[in-house]
C-alpha cells in the first residue's frame, strides 16, 4: 500500500480565511452604509425640492399656498416602497414649511440629516453640506 497524501484544510487555514472575511467585511459594510446613507439624503432632498415646486406652482394659481386642494405632494421617500422618510407639509397662506423626518429604526435615525426642512424662501435646515448637496 502507498502513502496516503493529506486532503483538505487544517483548522489554522480555515481560521486564517475566516479571520480575513471579517476584517474585509469590517471595512466594506460600514462603507456600503454610507452609501446608502448618501443616496437617501439625495433622494429626499430632491423630493422635498420637488414638493415646493408644486406647491409654489399652486400658490400662482391660488394666491396661497394653504387654499384648496393640493394634488400630487409626496408624503415620504423613497416615494413608493418601505418609508425611510416621512415628509409632512405645514402650510400657511404666505408661508410653507416641508419637514422631513427619518423614520423610527430606519438606516437614517440617528443620522446627523435625519430630519430636513424647506421652506418657501429656500431655506434649508440642517446647514450641513453633507445633507444638501449644491
Amino acid at each position: 500500500m502507498g502513502s496516503r497524501t493529506q486532503q483538505g484544510f487544517t483548522l489554522i487555514e480555515v481560521m486564517i480565511v475566516v479571520v480575513i472575511i471579517g476584517i474585509l467585511a469590517a471595512i466594506a459594510l460600514p462603507s456600503y452604509q454610507e452609501h446608502v446613507r448618501q443616496t437617501r439624503r439625495a433622494e429626499v432632498s430632491a423630493l422635498l425640492l420637488e414638493n415646493a415646486q408644486m406647491l409654489e406652482r399652486h400658490y400662482t394659481r391660488n394666491g396661497s399656498y394653504d387654499s384648496g386642494t393640493i394634488n400630487g405632494l409626496i408624503s415620504q421617500s423613497p416615494s413608493s416602497g418601505a418609508a425611510v422618510f416621512s415628509i409632512v407639509p405645514t402650510l400657511a397662506p404666505e408661508s410653507f414649511i416641508l419637514t422631513a423626518t427619518a423614520v423610527a429604526g430606519g438606516i437614517m435615525a440617528g443620522d446627523a440629516c435625519a430630519t430636513y426642512t424647506l421652506n418657501q424662501v429656500g431655506q434649508r435646515a440642517p446647514a450641513d453640506t453633507k445633507c444638501w448637496r449644491r
